[in-house]
């Protein structure tokens, strides 16, 4: 890929599936609405598309495989300092809803990533992304959520990783006005990449779309990096906890505690926890 090797270029990459409906949709009005040309080079095989703009080199790349399986993408050249990955979302409910988490498990490898271990997680990019899907969702008067979800499936990468999503049946995967958002969203936190100035927190507790949290980083100049639902709590010990702390791009000022979306017999613990890595917590 063409680039221009001076220190201050930040690379960012953003990687769409083939084998994702959703994503090939998003993936289309990024390269409709912003002026990507075709590098020469490939990436696994894979079309690459470049983006020039102040200091970023962006970069657009569509996989063959399924985005949790991406675990090798940090072999991209030049190295990327943040991936961001748009894909479908599904859910029981089908509720019309655009997302973003941070990948990562915290206990077995059932879709993808490593066992016990979550990616590092770009809190501001993350809220620049969700602000961005909530402003033009307004302006528009689209029916659709805009939520944050906990941190799940793989990959499991060593670098800044978050995941844009459209949801949650196929007819808002085929929607190109709800792909149109989310490619928004993907390049407003690419091209702002560490601009957004919040306090970085974690969320502890609550479902696994929390609207507490959501509305939080909405309302507030917070930032939430890695969030551990409710379901979650009980398998999570001290090794992953320090984890999401220290693998958070941004350092976590505190940790905000859904608090009745904990179990009883979890609350203890978490706090005992907290206290022994010596990081603040509220309540909400």
């Amino acid at each position: 890929m063409q680039q221009n090797s001076g220190s201050d270029n930040t690379t960012v990459l953003i990687a769409a599936s083939e084998k994702d409906p959703a994503s090939l949709n998003i993936a289309e009005q990024i390269l409709k609405n912003y002026p990507f040309s075709l590098a020469m080079e490939k990436f696994q095989g894979a079309p690459v598309y470049s983006y020039k703009v102040k200091d970023r080199n962006i970069a657009l790349t569509i996989l063959d495989y399924e985005l949790v399986y991406a675990q090798n993408i940090t072999e991209f050249s030049p190295h990327p300092e943040l991936v961001v990955f748009v894909s479908r979302h599904s859910s029981a409910s089908g509720t019309p809803t655009l997302s973003v988490h941070t990948p990562g498990n915290f206990g077995e490898a059932e879709l993808g990533g490593m066992p016990r271990k979550v990616s590092v997680s770009p809190a501001a990019a993350m809220a620049t992304a969700l602000k961005t899907m909530a402003k033009i969702l307004s302006e528009k008067k689209l029916a659709y959520k805009v939520s944050y979800e906990c941190t799940h499936h793989g990959p499991s990468l060593d670098i800044p990783a978050m995941f844009v999503e459209l949801g949650s049946t196929p007819r808002e995967w085929g929607s190109k006005e709800a792909a149109e958002v989310v490619a928004h969203a993907a390049m407003e936190a690419a091209l702002d990449f560490k601009g957004y100035k919040a306090k970085a927190v974690i969320g502890i507790g609550g479902p696994h779309y929390n609207e507490k949290f959501t509305r939080m980083a909405l309302e507030e100049t917070i930032a939430f990096g890695h969030m551990i639902p409710k379901y979650a709590v009980e398998s999570v010990d001290e090794h992953i906890l320090r984890q999401c702390i220290e693998r958070t791009l941004e350092g976590v000022e505190f940790a905000v505690l859904d608090w009745k979306g904990i179990r009883g017999k979890d609350k203890k613990r978490i706090i005992e926890m907290l206290e022994r890595i010596n990081l603040q917590f509220k309540k909400v």
